[in-house]
């Protein structure tokens, strides 16, 4: 499912227009990457949390090479499924 097809499934289901529904779908997405952008989490019970996630600096290896070479720390974004969520896809 792509974002235009999200947009039409929460028109129908919340019985509003597929502008309003986009205009509502952009608003979470960009509301949930500030605040995570900012460190902070974003939880939604039952579906999930959002946060940041820092990975600390290591060493890999050039595959073409084999050379070694150093992979810098970075922030990156993560989500943990919730309970609810979960479930539903497990089927159990």
């Amino acid at each position: 499912m792509n974002k235009e097809e999200l947009v039409q499934e929460i028109s129908k289901k919340a019985n509003v227009s597929q502008k309003e529904a986009a205009l509502v779908l952009s608003s979470l997405v960009d509301t949930i990457q500030n605040t995570v952008k900012k460190g902070h989490k974003v939880t939604l019970v039952g579906f999930g949390t959002f946060e940041s996630r820092k990975r600390a600096a290591r060493t890999g290896r050039n595959p073409q090479t084999g050379k070694e070479l150093k992979i810098p720390a970075k922030t990156v974004p993560a989500f943990s499924a919730g309970k609810k969520f979960k479930v539903a896809v497990n089927g159990k």
